[in-house]
């Protein structure tokens, strides 16, 4: 099994910060962040990937390798380790400090030109440490679909985020239809984060996910096609969940709202009688 690293020295680590901050400063919707990902999502991250699964291990944006160094900790070798990073001085980096590893240097919003001839197997995870937030929809949406054509039947795509929301959207809609599921938040990273992880679904479904949980809406067995009626009676049971959901989330919303209402006081007897005695009485 492979060792980790050892810790990297102040000097090289106060290096790799002044390398990030100028990478920022050249294009900071591309970089995202002003400094390399920290040590504790680095590890929730590589906690992420089961190192028994057979295959490479792709890892997209980097960086300095903060996340390689903790999926080489977690017993991935370094010859499985596939490295797409778009910024040439940071490939040059990787390749110095991970010799077995095959860096790539291209767009990993192409990935699959990107990857073309690369991989000489499907793909055990895709970890991502991609700024998600900052392309649209679409791209990320894309994203996703071609990391999921190079993934292994099963395997995941692994995704970090600063926000509280899915970086993707949790929605059914005419893009493939995704499990996800949210580790509890990385408090000890700064800022704290949130490492999403998303998987292929068999069947059609619906996803909400929850923190730290997964709430999954299918249909219970595959469809026949010979079949109208068991068909239609599939579509009602898929119906009949998401709207017993939909009325379940709209309950706890209910219930935060009504937590945030100022509380009304009950009427006071004595100062309605009160009022009464006081009002003015009029000439008969």
């Amino acid at each position: 099994m492979p060792s980790a690293r050892h810790k990297k020295p102040l000097d090289e680590r106060l290096a790799d910060e002044a390398r990030f901050i100028r990478t920022w400063l050249e294009n900071p919707v591309g970089t995202g962040a002003v400094s390399p990902s920290g040590r504790y999502l680095a590890r929730a991250m590589a906690r992420a990937v089961d190192p028994e699964r057979p295959g490479p291990v792709v890892e997209l944006g980097p960086g300095t390798g903060p996340v390689t160094d903790a999926l080489i900790a977690r017993g991935i070798a370094p010859e499985r380790l596939v490295l797409v990073e778009f910024d040439p001085q940071f490939c040059k980096l990787l390749q110095r400090r991970y010799p077995g590893a095959t860096v790539i240097q291209g767009d990993a919003y192409d990935l699959a030109a990107t990857l073309e001839g690369v991989l000489d197997a499907p793909a055990a995870t895709v970890v991502s440490s991609l700024p998600l937030r900052n392309q649209p929809e679409r791209h990320r949406l894309s994203l996703l679909e071609q990391a999921f054509a190079v993934l292994q039947p099963g395997g995941s795509f692994v995704q970090f985020t600063y926000g509280i929301a899915s970086p993707m959207p949790l929605r059914a809609g005419h893009h493939p239809c995704f499990e996800a599921e949210v580790s509890p938040p990385v408090w000890l990273n700064l800022p704290p984060a949130r490492v999403w992880i998303y998987r292929a679904a068999e069947t059609p479904a619906l996803i909400r996910a929850r923190d730290g949980a997964k709430v999954r809406l299918e249909l219970a067995s595959r469809p026949d096609p010979r079949g109208d009626e068991k068909r239609d009676r599939l579509k009602l049971v898929i119906r009949l969940k998401a709207r017993k959901a939909r009325d379940e989330f709209r309950v706890q919303a209910e219930r935060v709202m009504d937590g945030l209402k100022p509380k009304r006081r009950a009427p006071d007897p004595l100062a309605a009688t009160a009022k009464l005695r006081n009002r003015p009485r009029g000439r008969h």
